[in-house]
């Protein structure tokens, strides 16, 4: 029981890749000077949006020139965020990130074609991930068949996935990543469906096919966002027998004693941007959970009686992950801690991945730069690696 010797990555939706252009100028510009500040193999883990996978089959020319930039800058790449499959940095994204869901042929095709090119940007001997959206967004998700329907998608990509491994000798795991509000929110939830997916696998005659390649990526984000004990979550997960395979390395806010704090909303209201959702959940003290879409700042103004009354809010807004605290908010690094120990337990090394994709819209003018930050967030949690138990 360890954790990943492979480098640590960080997810490169954190800058624009729109074509495939933009992919190689971000290696550039950003991965390849993070990698020389933060003096340590780093991991590019590549978002390819639908429109840059499809210049990519397209083109051979550019897959080698991706290849190539890779090769040049020392950047191995094991894993590839499948989940924004438009353009990440468009003004609004929001609950559209979640779309196409599991439900369609879009989602499969798109998940299947990232597989196969990341087959051709893994090290040798090295087993690939792919994180996706958790099937959907509840509020979207309302046909009473929805998840049966994910589920004979995410089997015909399994097929196509257990055919590469034969095919290429790659194994390429699918990783189904829950976040609040979506249709795979809790441990509870994501559980449930495992065992609904395994059974239907079974069924099918491909019960060890699922088990080899469908499994979750864990961001530690979103399941503190749940008010989730984040080390009994993993240890559920794994006597569940869902494998983890990828966890990403992110922390989320917190306002403690909001009907108290009016400096921490305040604070909070300066969170409030549109270009992603940053559901917001309040843990009040009978243990009740109450759940806002997103920020937005009436509710820290005003807010309803029930979330002023709560013993703390928590939203998600991806923040950097070597900050214990942002002014009069505290951030969930703590629970960043507990997890890595959890999966440090883990008779399987999960891929391990930073992804703050917020620095673009993080409130405050005296931000460090994006390099100097994500060196910063890898440097720290380099160190806190190294210090796990």
């Amino acid at each position: 029981m360890s954790l990943s010797t492979l480098p640590l990555s960080y997810c490169t939706n954190v800058h624009p890749g729109r074509t495939v252009s933009e992919v190689v100028q971000g290696l550039e510009h950003y991965t390849a000077p993070v990698q020389s500040a933060h003096g340590e193999p780093i991991a590019a883990g590549l978002w390819l949006a639908a429109a840059v996978v499809r210049e990519l089959r397209e083109s051979p020319a550019a897959l080698e020139r991706l290849q190539r930039a890779l090769a040049d800058h020392r950047l191995d790449c094991y894993t590839l965020n499948a989940f924004p499959y438009g353009d990440f940095h468009s003004e609004r994204v929001k609950e559209q990130v979640y779309l196409p869901d599991w439900t369609t042929h879009a989602r499969r095709e798109y998940t299947q074609q990232c597989a196969e090119l990341l087959a051709q940007l893994l090290p040798e001997g090295t087993e690939g991930s792919l994180s996706t959206v958790p099937l959907g967004f509840k509020e979207f998700a309302r046909e009473p068949d929805f998840v049966d329907r994910c589920i004979g998608q995410l089997l015909d990509l399994a097929r196509s996935l257990d055919d590469l491994h034969d095919d290429a000798g790659r194994v390429i795991r699918l990783a189904i990543e829950p976040e609040p509000l979506c249709v795979l929110e809790t441990t509870a939830e994501t559980v449930h469906f495992f065992e609904r997916l395994q059974a239907a696998a079974e069924a099918a005659g491909l019960g060890d096919v699922a088990r080899r390649h469908l499994g979750v990526c864990y961001d530690v984000c979103h399941q503190s966002v749940e008010f989730e004990d984040v080390a009994a979550s993993i240890a559920r997960l794994n006597s569940a027998e869902v494998r983890i395979n990828k966890v990403h390395l992110t922390c989320a806010l917190r306002l403690e004693r909001p009907a108290e704090n009016r400096e921490g909303r305040q604070a909070l209201a300066r969170y409030v941007e549109p270009r992603y959702l940053h559901q917001t959940l309040a843990r009040r003290r009978n243990g009740e959970i109450l759940r806002c879409v997103d920020l937005h700042e009436e509710l820290c103004a005003v807010p309803p009686v029930e979330f002023l009354e709560a013993e703390e809010w928590r939203t998600h807004f991806h923040v950097p992950v070597n900050a214990e605290s942002i002014g009069p908010l505290r951030t969930t690094r703590d629970d960043l801690r507990r997890a890595v120990e959890a999966a440090s337990r883990l008779p399987y090394a999960p891929h391990l991945e930073v992804e703050t994709y917020t620095w673009g819209v993080l409130p405050g003018e005296r931000k460090p730069s994006l390099v100097e930050g994500l060196a910063a967030e890898l440097a720290a949690t380099r160190t806190l690696l190294r210090h796990t138990p």
